[in-house]
């Protein structure tokens, strides 16, 4: 029988590849369907390329469009940098690597506090630009095959807003994957935008809806613990952002096991809100692991290891949880906040 899930895939940065190699591994069951796909930042873009190639041709051309995806970013060596400064960056990063391991302090963790995009005036550019740009928006945006939401967080007033159908485009993919210290503002009608993960990584609401499936596969890329306390600019920055970019997500899931024992303890009635089964992909021990700058300096070898990651997690969801999925939830959220 076939399984309808619906995904939510987190943000954040060239980790994202863990990502590509969960989605690489769930299109090759044929048995599972997925209905919805919420994105933020870097699962925005793995959403996207996923929607188009499932357009495109079914699962064989999704895997190919991420496949895609993930090389040209891979092309770019630095996500804080325009393609035309490029081929200066293996020389800046040798000179960045000689100064840090002479110093007593993170050199790239102070220059990440005073760097500012808009430093560059005119001369910026988004790296991530001609990325998104190669991406088929009349397949992205299409009304056959799972259902696409993007979300953004508007700067001035910090709330989230939810893009969907045809309102995505290049600029969306750009504004979802903003990181404020990164890239400069994103325009979208009038308004400014920066990275979605801020309001919700990801928004889990936009799936609650009463023809989707009960089952949220969220892909997980921000760990929720980190043992020892950050010393250095760089990772306290980084531990900053894992904190605030898990909020959100912790308040809906919070939500959702409120509704959950409302539910199961009969004091509300079934089917007047939706009992949603919450499952859960992650790789905690390996995003530890790994540092806080490998997010904004992305390479082939580190997206294999991560795409290969990303498979292995996911075989093992499957073979512990396939039977479950759309008949109860794998991840004890009673459990998760005591």
């Amino acid at each position: 029988m076939t399984k309808r899930i619906n995904l939510a895939l987190q943000g954040g940065g060239a980790h994202g590849a863990f990502t590509w190699g969960v989605l690489d591994r769930l299109l090759e069951d044929d048995g599972i369907e997925i209905a919805a796909i919420s994105g933020t930042s870097a699962g925005a873009l793995n959403g996207a390329a996923l929607k188009a190639g499932l357009i495109d041709g079914g699962a064989a051309a999704a895997r190919a469009s991420l496949d895609k995806l993930w090389s040209d970013i891979g092309a770019l060596t630095d996500l804080r940098m325009a393609a035309w400064m490029q081929p200066l960056v293996p020389g800046m990063q040798a000179a960045m690597q000689i100064a840090q391991s002479m110093a007593p302090v993170s050199v790239q963790g102070l220059a990440a506090q005073v760097y500012s995009p808009y430093a560059w005036g005119p001369a910026w550019q988004n790296p991530l630009e001609p990325i998104v740009r190669r991406l088929d928006f009349t397949k992205v945006c299409h009304s056959a095959g799972p259902r696409l939401v993007v979300s953004a967080t508007n700067v001035e007033t910090g709330r989230i807003r939810v893009f969907s159908g045809d309102e995505i485009g290049p600029e969306v993919l750009m504004a979802s994957a903003c990181l404020p210290s990164v890239f400069q503002t994103v325009q979208i009608g009038g308004k400014s935008y920066w990275d979605g993960g801020y309001s919700g990584n990801p928004a889990l609401f936009p799936l609650y809806e009463p023809d989707l499936p009960d089952d949220i596969l969220i892909v997980s890329i921000n760990p929720q613990e980190r043992a020892g306390v950050p010393m250095t600019p760089l990772d306290i920055q980084n531990r900053i952002n894992e904190i605030s970019f898990n909020a959100v997500l912790i308040g809906e899931l919070r939500a959702v096991n409120f509704v959950r024992r409302l539910i199961r303890q009969g004091r509300m009635e079934r089917g007047q809100m939706k009992n949603v089964l919450i499952h859960l992909i992650a790789n905690d021990e390996l995003m530890t692991d790994l540092s806080a700058s490998t997010k904004l300096l992305p390479s082939p070898a580190l997206f294999q290891r991560l795409k290969a990651a990303g498979r292995a997690s996911a075989e093992d969801f499957l073979t512990a949880h396939r039977d479950k999925l759309n008949k109860e939830a794998s991840l004890d959220l009673s459990a998760l906040f005591g």
